[in-house]
């Protein structure tokens, strides 16, 4: 059976783990629990390839516990109990540590089927997920675990993985590997934080090199060509995806327009053409707003056309798109007055709409006031004449609230004369 190098060099001590210091460093909380043998239920969250589950083995073996492994993708409520069902048995007797790789698959049902043996100690629990668990996990077993946050590895210290990678490689297949510090650094800076993707890598290398004088030579060529884009970490219904929109609009809204393209590229180097064009959209009407009202048309242009063209081409239209915006004046008073709005019509504050305002054509029998008595603003100098809008509950509310910048600080001059007449 060929076992994968990440498997073969997998770490079996908390020293050997790459990266991680924020939790696993000499004093910290998640390297404390571990050393005392003393494991309680916990919840690791992080990118693929960052330690969850070797950091669980090794607890495993420091508790003193049999480990068992199961998938969120592929198990089921019977596959718990028959975990359970070893603590009765002479394996089981030290006590259980369930590992569940990818709960957020579990349904509903599932994640309850794990409480009764959580809460009563049979099994001790740790799950692992590469989503955000507030989000995925289920209350009941989130309020009875804790979570501990594992971060994409650091490039220096990929670096040592890598080449301790291929220092076993060089052993297994008894020759010496040639391969550079640039064939190492481009290794480790093309994996996006992931130990493993980085080791798979390294593996590809050495089997694909080229044999000269006796060694497996790598050169940076081969190595660049077989990393490609393997740096790109996504996926479009993860955090990943949202984390990604949410950087675009963010740097945006703070006028960074080289930040802005950057987060841009990175959504459209994944393939992904209709998230930027959907969040661009937003931000014309959220961010840049009545600043500058202009930025909307010249942006639903660029997105109709980047749809048109598709990728790669579509990158054009867009890049201009994120330029205009990050560098254009910024105001959300359209966005604040609506939501304000809202606010009110959810909390009750509805009310009738004035009389003068209603969609009137007759008056009907018994009515002590009649005719609607609206004022047609055309009809009056400047177009406006001063009338109540607002249902009596909301009167007098002021949604809208002038911006500071120049286009909107020149609306308001000019219907602060208007309404002074």
């Amino acid at each position: 059976m060929n076992i994968p190098l990440p498997e073969r060099i997998r770490p079996d001590s908390l020293d050997d783990v790459a990266g991680q210091s924020h939790i696993l460093s000499e004093g910290k909380a998640l390297r404390r629990i571990i050393e005392s043998g003393n494991i309680p239920n916990m919840i690791f969250y992080g990118s693929s390839g960052t330690g969850k589950t070797t950091v669980a083995r090794i607890a495993a073996k420091k508790a003193g516990k049999r480990l068992h492994k199961l998938n969120g993708t592929t198990m089921s409520i019977a596959d718990i109990r028959a975990v359970a069902g070893e603590t009765e048995t002479l394996l089981g007797c030290e006590g259980i540590l369930l590992y569940i790789d990818e709960i957020q698959y579990l349904n509903k049902k599932q994640q309850q089927s794990l409480l009764e043996y959580i809460e009563n100690g049979s099994i001790t629990l740790i799950a692992s997920t590469t989503e955000n668990p507030y989000f995925y996990i289920y209350n009941a077993v989130l309020s009875r675990s804790t979570v501990f946050e594992f971060k994409p590895i650091e490039t220096s210290d990929i670096v040592k993985v890598v080449e301790r990678g291929i220092s076993t490689l060089s052993t297994e297949m008894q020759i010496p590997i040639d391969c550079g510090e640039s064939v190492i650094n481009i290794i480790a800076s093309s994996c996006g934080g992931d130990a493993r993707k980085a080791l798979t890598a390294a593996e590809l290398c050495v089997l694909s090199a080229e044999i000269c004088d006796g060694r497996k030579v790598i050169t940076p060529e081969l190595a660049a060509e077989l990393t490609q884009r393997s740096s790109l970490r996504f996926d479009r219904s993860g955090d990943e995806n949202y984390d990604l929109m949410s950087a675009l609009q963010k740097s945006i809204r703070g006028s960074d327009p080289d930040a802005a393209v950057y987060y841009l590229a990175r959504l459209l180097e994944s393939g992904d053409i209709i998230s930027p064009c959907r969040r661009l959209l937003v931000i014309a009407c959220e961010d840049i707003g009545l600043a500058y009202p202009g930025a909307i048309p010249i942006v639903k242009s660029c997105v109709d056309t980047a749809v048109q063209l598709g990728l790669p081409e579509a990158r054009i239209p867009l890049a201009n798109a994120a330029i205009l915006l990050a560098t254009s004046p910024k105001s959300n008073t359209a966005y604040v007055a609506v939501d304000t709005a809202i606010a009110d019509i959810k909390s009750g504050l509805t009310g009738e709409i004035p009389r003068h305002l209603q969609n009137v054509h007759c008056d009907g029998e018994g009515n002590q006031i009649t005719g609607q008595n609206y004022l047609y603003p055309h009809d009056y100098p400047k177009g406006y004449v001063k009338q109540d809008y607002l249902p009596e509950s909301v009167r007098g509310k002021q949604y809208y609230k002038y911006g500071s910048n120049k286009n909107e600080q020149a609306a308001k001059e000019y219907w602060g004369l208007v309404k002074k007449m």
